[in-house]
């Protein structure tokens, strides 16, 4: 059972959703943003300031924070597309933050006893599963994050035989980020969030260091 929980990324649309669902679920829910704490996960300095103004142990930690493509821009359709500073605004974001992140987080996990690091990636940043292209910065992103989770369940897994730290696929979610995208199925961010806490109830040890999607089903690398 999760008594207390820690939410990066609360005021988006599934962090949101993933607060209120661990709340109706009776876990006390610490939550950090940038909107409400001025948490800003591609800078350092931010990230060790607030990080280190919290403390644990915190059963489950969620990171939820990421963006598509920079505002005003959308993912690339083709090599052509691709611009150098908007692709590192996408690494930055969806990469370098949750690293960031991940740094601050052993510290705020109980020594013995089982917890859970979930961080939200995508199946579009599988190798092996990507059959259609497009999306350069954004796939790139993502699968080089599952990269630094499947390393960091390797380390914090040395100190906290109980951590389990897995990449994260909640499907395609009905958010502000998704709202250009109207030909693709989209599920409820409330949905999104329940999947996703059932399949964190059911990772043992034995999954640390995986790359699950909304049903518990393990995603190719």
């Amino acid at each position: 059972m999760t008594r207390r929980a820690l939410v990066i990324g609360a005021s988006g649309g599934i962090g949101g959703a993933f607060c209120a669902e661990l709340a109706e679920r009776g876990a006390e829910v610490t939550q950090l943003s940038r909107d409400a704490d001025g948490l800003d996960i591609t800078d350092q300095m931010s990230v060790e300031k607030i990080m280190n103004g919290i403390k644990g142990p915190f059963e489950t930690v969620l990171i939820a924070s990421g963006i598509l493509a920079p505002e005003g821009t959308g993912p690339e359709k083709s090599l052509s597309n691709l611009d150098a500073e908007n692709m590192a605004r996408v690494l930055a974001v969806n990469t370098i933050g949750p690293a960031l992140v991940l740094q601050n987080i052993p510290r705020l996990l109980p020594q013995d006893t089982r917890c859970v690091v979930g961080v939200l990636t995508a199946r579009l940043g599988s190798i092996g599963d990507n059959q259609l292209g497009g999306w350069y910065s954004y796939r790139a992103a993502k699968a080089a994050t599952n990269q630094i989770v499947r390393t960091a369940a390797i380390e914090i897994a040395r100190k906290r035989s109980k951590a389990i730290v897995v990449s994260l696929h909640p499907g395609t979610v009905a958010t502000s980020f998704t709202k250009a995208y109207p030909g693709h199925s989209k599920v409820a961010p409330t949905k999104a969030a329940r999947d996703l806490i059932a399949v964190i109830d059911r990772l043992a040890p034995v999954h640390n260091g995986g790359f699950f999607d909304w049903a518990g089903e393990p995603i190719p690398w």
